[in-house]
């Protein structure tokens, strides 16, 4: 059994390091000058460490400005997220109704079904409501997700009934059970879904390539994409900016790494 746990062990540390190595190199590629980074005896560890690349492209790139965005997009887009789908959660967990298998199946099916195939109604509807070409056509469409609506409801089922029901009893309208009691027992899941959604957001290049197209509303991603000069492209930019981008998601997952693993076990726990 001993020799099992430490093969496994093992097994883990090896592909932690083949993880963790690419990311490393990007980081540490940040803080190396062109000469050292386009060398033929390329280091791993800079030799000489320099910050003249991310000041460049703070600078050159007007990349504050799409870190401000991203982090609007992300941030605000995550909170909406988490509301709605808790709520959805809530009501398909809790309530008993005639059809919540066949909606619930409905929103499972959707899964499957990619983001090219959704793209376009998707963009009629924005265009429909004049919301093209604004932060607003990337924090609205993610709202509701049904790995996110998945993820509450199977989470809520582990929460006894007797507990809301008793609420009820007690005067405790609908709204007052979903604020006092459903969100404090639910921070696990609900910590788990915004490591998701805030992921999802700050990553995303496919939907803001489609959905914006003034560069002073670009996020991050896509102003990483689209930064090169007449004559060439600033690869010691992009590599600072693309570290630069790492360090939001590196403190997220951080500071919600138990809620993080809780969440995702007990979700799979009742079906």
């Amino acid at each position: 059994m001993k020799k099992a746990s430490l093969l496994t062990y093992l097994i883990s540390i090896v592909f932690a390091v083949l993880f963790v190595l690419p990311v490393l190199y990007i980081i540490f590629s940040a803080f190396k000058p062109s000469v050292e980074l386009f060398s033929t005896n390329p280091t791993f560890i800079p030799r000489n460490w320099t910050l003249d690349n991310f000041i460049i492209a703070l600078n050159k790139g007007n990349f504050s400005l799409y870190i401000f965005n991203t982090f609007l997009v992300a941030i605000s887009s995550t909170i909406i997220a988490v509301i709605i789908n808790t709520m959805a959660g809530y009501a398909l967990s809790k309530f008993r109704f005639k059809g919540e298998n066949v909606i619930m199946l409905l929103i499972l099916s959707t899964i499957m079904l990619p983001l090219e195939v959704i793209m376009v109604p998707i963009f009629s509807v924005l265009r429909f409501f004049r919301l093209y070409n604004s932060l607003w056509a990337l924090i609205i469409p993610p709202a509701a997700t049904p790995t996110g609506i998945f993820l509450m409801r199977q989470y809520l089922l582990t929460i006894p009934d007797e507990v809301i029901q008793s609420a009820r009893i007690d005067g405790a309208s609908e709204w007052r059970i979903f604020w006092s009691i459903i969100l404090p027992n639910a921070k696990p899941a609900i910590a788990t879904l915004s490591i998701f959604s805030f992921m999802w957001r700050w990553n995303d290049y496919v939907w803001p390539l489609i959905a914006i197209n003034s560069p002073k509303r670009y996020t991050l991603q896509l102003a990483i994409a689209n930064f090169s000069g007449e004559f060439g492209i600033d690869y010691n930019s992009i590599i600072a900016m693309s570290a630069l981008a790492m360090i939001p998601m590196l403190i997220v997952f951080l500071i919600f790494q138990r809620q993080f693993v809780q969440g995702t076990v007990e979700s799979g726990m009742k079906g």
